[in-house]
């Protein structure tokens, strides 16, 4: 039984008119944060899951290949500030086995018109059913999804 524990932090410069106001409603807002908070392509999400967006909250979801095994997301929202930062903890199971569990935060800066998104992500991977590398390349996408959602929204 192994733990490896690993910091991620990430920036993001986001124009387009895209104020903290309207890039907390990207994660806010359900139908917004289902345009860009999911997994690959080919790993649709499968199932009902909830979206309770508040201090408390929970928000789950579960995705993977079609016909595989699906990948479990749980998330409990521990610090929201309307426009300025959001605070969860979240932990990945696959295969009925915990993959990692980790402390995210997003916090929103107003720039020039835009917003700068600083995410740190603070990972404990576990027993190498998870690691670092994996995490940020499922998290880098998102971000550049969020993009997307933020000019076409």
């Amino acid at each position: 039984m192994t733990i490896v524990h690993e910091t991620i932090i990430l920036e993001r410069r986001y124009d387009y008119d895209a104020t903290p106001e309207r890039v907390f409603g990207a994660f806010a807002d359900p139908t917004v944060k289902a345009l860009w908070f999911h997994g690959p392509e080919d790993w649709p999400t499968q199932g009902e899951g909830t979206f309770d967006f508040r201090e408390g909250g929970l928000e789950t979801s579960a995705s993977g290949p079609l016909g595989g095994d699906l990948c479990y997301y749980t998330a409990r929202y521990t610090d929201i500030v309307p426009n300025q930062r959001i605070i969860f903890h979240y932990e990945m199971s696959r295969f009925g086995r915990r993959m990692s569990v980790s402390v995210q935060s997003i916090e929103l800066f107003e720039e020039d018109g835009g917003t700068r998104l600083v995410l740190t992500d603070q990972g404990a991977y576990l027993d190498g059913l998870d690691n670092p590398r994996q995490r940020r390349s499922g998290i880098e996408p998102q971000l550049d999804q969020l993009a997307k959602a933020l000019i076409d929204g």
